[in-house]
């Protein structure tokens, strides 16, 4: 039985979510017919019309669209290919934005991807991908997610350890903030202090930490979330002392991280979520405030746990307790803000 919405005038921002057709189509190293594959990718298909289906759930008002590696470019140059993206993304805001969908603004703010090892040689990829985005166009996403283990991300294992430090990587980095960009940085747990480094050495580039740094409890982390939790914590307190930097409360229904909830059946409910994740939502918001956190769908990723009514349900029972206006920042203003969105 679906779940009465709770809150249902509280306005929400998305600030994290995917758009994908991969019924045909894998990205490089993500193979359909990995094991862990279905529960990476959920949804093979998930374009405007399920993201309306998911959002009227709730009030959501606005979303912001962050990269999958979806629709790029199948000619010209590698370092350009990822602007089709984005050329995508805005045409499908195009689409929401006429109004013939309601008073929603789907993909009012986009982050997409430019290879920051490209130093300066990068400039012109942001450039493109500012002029596709038709305005909408906000900041650079790359993951540096890494560990030891292989089995952790499985077909998502890529790169090398130690992105964030690296010259070359921070030699593109540096041009984010003098063309108004942000960055949203996904890293695995262990890897937090690597942005606390690149947040301390780029003081005057806004950074959001994506889905509270990703806890671990798969491979050989499976049944040590308890074990690290300090450890996660004392690292989120360390990155919240650089006030550039801004976190995002989602994420945590992914496989990675393992919880019971993940894959229950039947469907876990808002409040078993809210149980599990509450060490970690609320450590966040203790040490960034509300005026530095944004709740996040991650959708349709963490679709393997949950609709989008119920993860949404379980964010409104996560923050139950905060005023009015702290659950306003926390639902749509910091998003609104960080994300520069006009709506």
């Amino acid at each position: 039985m679906a779940e009465e919405i709770l809150e249902p005038e509280l306005p929400i921002v998305d600030p994290h979510h995917h758009l994908w057709d991969r019924r045909t189509y894998a990205a490089p190293n993500e193979s359909a017919e990995h094991p862990f594959m279905t529960a990476i990718r959920p949804a093979q298909r998930y374009l405007l019309d399920e993201l309306i289906a998911d959002t009227s759930s709730h009030n959501v008002v606005a979303t912001v669209f962050v990269e999958c590696r979806a629709f790029y470019k199948a000619d010209g140059p590698a370092e350009l290919q990822p602007v089709g993206e984005t050329e995508f993304v805005n045409g499908v805001a195009a689409m929401s934005a006429s109004g013939m969908y309601g008073d929603f603004r789907a993909c009012a703010g986009i982050v997409g991807r430019a290879d920051l090892l490209l130093g300066d040689a990068v400039v012109p990829v942001l450039e493109a991908h500012v002029r596709a985005g038709g305005g909408r166009f906000q900041g650079i996403r790359n993951s540096a997610s890494w560990d030891a283990d292989t089995e952790v991300l499985g077909p998502l294992h890529r790169g090398e350890a130690g992105l964030y430090l690296s010259e070359p990587f921070r030699s593109g980095f540096k041009h984010l903030a003098p063309m108004g960009l942000s960055f949203d940085a996904w890293l695995l747990e262990p890897q937090l202090p690597e942005l606390t480094d690149l947040a301390r050495a780029f003081p005057e580039t806004t950074i959001v930490l994506d889905h509270v740094g990703t806890p671990l409890g798969r491979a050989s982390y499976e049944g040590r979330l308890p074990e690290r939790f300090g450890v996660w914590r004392d690292n989120i307190g360390e990155l919240a002392k650089s006030p550039n930097v801004v976190v995002k409360l989602g994420g945590l229904a992914m496989a990675f991280c393992n919880f019971p909830s993940f894959l229950a059946q039947p469907r876990a409910p808002s409040s078993q979520l809210a149980d599990e994740w509450r060490p970690y939502i609320e450590t966040c918001i203790g040490a960034f405030g509300p005026e530095r956190c944004m709740f996040e769908s991650n959708f349709p990723v963490d679709m393997g746990a949950c609709d989008y009514a119920t993860l949404w349900n379980a964010f409104k029972r996560l923050a139950a307790g905060a005023s009015a206006q702290e659950k306003a920042a926390l639902f749509a203003g910091t998003a609104s803000r960080v994300y520069r969105l006009e709506l």
